[in-house]
């Protein structure tokens, strides 16, 4: 069901969200050249209605048709929808444009497999251009007696329905359903598919929309941000904060923040709530913006308010962050330690029961080294997440000599000439449906923001390309019940699991034990933390996690080791797995346990990495 209703979501936005480049100059125009705008001319505001009544809803009509039938579809929708434009003149057509641009490509579609095999030789441009025209008038005179009438009273009862809600105080409460859809990736659904041609309809008549304010607000998700930054018991989620509110706020990725909802669901009452006033806010005081604000950042919801209403839209923005963060901050106080890697591993460990291991997605997994040459990030409307994830994923490909094509796309849009597609863990089913047929690799991750979920990624990458790349952590890395005569043997014996599991080469042993000359690798509390040095990074080949238990302990400038865990990081992951294991040996009750440890799967389970 849920998956239904995002197919249908996003086939609705996927009209738009091509297109938001024309709505965007058409909001300029009207924010800077009408009669109230930033720089009032009456010449160039004339611009405003052609754009608006014919302009985009051609657009939008032309991609909708082309989603369906093609470019010929395309070309089909844009004939058929000036009927719809033309027989509805009160109106502008967007909803009109998302019904008959996909009715043309549909028609079009049909008309090409019945003609498939059945066309004479030499007739094919003559039979192909005279099935458009004819088929595109028909359609015209049916927009223009049928849908443009009908989409007319559809918007009339919108707008009716609008003005109640907002006539008696009702239009707040849409947030208790826009922020839960949000996390469920409808979020340019609902944006662009209803809210906008709605907002279009009203901006035609009063200048400015509240439609336009009510999921594109980027203050909810920045009280909630701010609330794991300052609040959160677990380290890793506390640090991730403020990247994510830097790619929230200011990139307009309100993506970013929906795994800090999904890891602790209840959360989600802190953005609802901070929606709801700020849509309150703005209703009380007849707020709205002149055009659609894409993507939902501050830079592009401020440049499209109206000169008098700067000041009321940046305080509902304010009032958005502020209650978000009053009501998330105690609900991120009582949820303890839930971290982001938590809630991911929860959400693999769901997907793996009810469909299998992740790992049977790479079942096209023999594609050969030479065939990897186009890599493909798929997100909701493959415009804000995915195309930041093409620039991390990039960087990091070219760290081990890798350059392939990687590209962003919308899930719905996958070419089916990828290699191998990466997607968020949440779209995987929908990612299948658009490669039904082949056998591409899909690769999922749960966090944008978490680096460790690309270097994740390009291990998958690697055994894709048939590398042999070792587990991070795995029982050949652990040694239990070991004796050694001082702390230079046990660092060496660290060194020798790494450089014997291909981890590193032989020169990560003189850095390991030099690291420890020059500031000792002993923690506290009968643990030791072997690893390298800054420079040494470069001679890691894969990265690594050793353990080795010292039942009798082994000196270290005067205090007992019991427990040395080595580590081997490749990149900036050196500095993350560090983190991650000195949270966990944080706990001494763990610590006591990995003492104590008779199995190797118990130690995997302790240091849970």
């Amino acid at each position: 069901m849920k998956n239904a209703v995002q197919r249908f979501g996003k086939f609705l936005s996927s009209m738009v969200m091509p297109n938001i480049g024309a709505f965007i100059a058409w909001g300029f125009i009207t924010a800077l050249f009408i009669e109230k705008g930033w720089l009032p001319n009456a010449q160039l505001a004339t611009l405003n209605g052609p754009m608006l009544n014919y302009l985009l809803p051609v657009l939008i009509a032309f991609q909708g048709g082309k989603l369906i039938g093609g470019d010929r579809g395309g070309v089909m929708g844009a004939i058929a929808t000036i009927g719809v434009i033309v027989g509805a003149p009160d109106y502008p057509m967007l909803m009109g444009a998302m019904v008959m641009g996909p009715l043309a490509g549909f028609v079009i579609k049909k008309f090409d497999q019945a003609m498939d095999g059945r066309m004479p030789a030499g007739f094919e441009m003559l039979i192909n251009n005279f099935s458009i025209g004819i088929f595109g008038m028909l359609l015209a005179i049916v927009g223009y007696y049928a849908i443009g009438p009908f989409m007319s009273a559809v918007l009339v009862v919108l707008k009716g329905g609008v003005q109640v809600l907002v006539d008696h105080s009702l239009l707040p409460l849409a947030a208790i359903f826009i922020e839960p859809a949000k996390v469920l990736f409808l979020n340019n659904a609902i944006n662009h598919g209803i809210f906008t041609p709605i907002g279009i309809e009203q901006a035609a008549e009063a200048g400015k929309s509240i439609m336009y304010m009510l999921e594109a607000n980027p203050g909810p998700g920045l009280g909630l941000l701010l609330a794991y930054w300052a609040f959160s018991k677990d380290k890793a989620t506390k640090d991730s904060a403020p990247g994510a509110i830097i790619i929230h706020f200011f990139g307009g990725i309100h993506e970013i923040y929906f795994p800090y909802i999904l890891m602790n669901p209840l959360v989600i009452v802190g953005p609802i709530a901070g929606n709801i006033c700020a849509i309150l806010f703005y209703s009380i005081t007849k707020a709205g913006l002149v055009g659609p604000s894409a993507p939902g950042s501050i830079i592009a919801f401020m440049s499209m308010s109206p000169k008098s209403s700067i000041v009321i839209t940046a305080l509902g923005v304010l009032i958005a962050a502020t209650v978000s963060f009053l009501v998330s901050s105690p609900i991120v106080k009582m949820a303890g330690s839930k971290s982001l890697e938590d809630a991911q591993k929860k959400t693999s460990d769901m997907k793996a029961e009810s469909k299998g291991q992740a790992a049977e997605v790479l079942s096209g997994a023999d594609v050969k080294a030479d065939d990897i040459k186009k890599i493909v990030f798929a997100c909701d409307a493959g415009m804000g997440s995915s195309a930041m994830g093409v620039t991390i994923l990039k960087k990091k490909l070219e760290e081990i000599g890798l350059k392939p094509e990687i590209k962003h796309v919308a899930v719905a849009d996958i070419p089916k000439d990828a290699d191998v597609v990466v997607t968020n863990v949440n779209l995987e089913e929908r990612a299948k449906m658009s490669l039904e047929g082949t056998n591409i690799p899909i690769l999922t991750l749960s966090n944008f923001m978490d680096q460790t979920e690309y270097e994740r990624i390009i291990v998958e990458i690697q055994r894709v390309l048939g590398h042999d790349v070792p587990d991070v952590f795995c029982k050949d890395n652990i040694v239990l019940n070991a004796k050694y005569a001082n702390k230079e043997e046990a660092i060496k014996a660290c060194a020798d699991i790494f450089i014997k599991g291909g981890y590193t080469d032989e020169s990560y042993k003189a850095d390991m034990l030099q690291r420890d000359k020059e500031a000792s690798v002993y923690l506290g509390n009968g643990v030791a933390l072997p690893h390298g040095l800054a420079s040494s990074k470069e001679t890691i080949k894969n990265s690594g996690i050793c353990f080795v238990q010292v039942p009798d302990g082994v000196d270290f400038n005067g205090e007992k080791a019991y427990l040395l865990v080595g580590v081997a990081g490749k990149g900036e992951e050196h500095v993350e797995l560090l983190g991650k294991i000195g949270q966990t040996l944080m706990d001494e009750g763990v610590i006591e346990k990995l003492k104590n440890s008779t199995s190797k799967e118990e130690v995997i389970n302790l240091l849970n990495l």
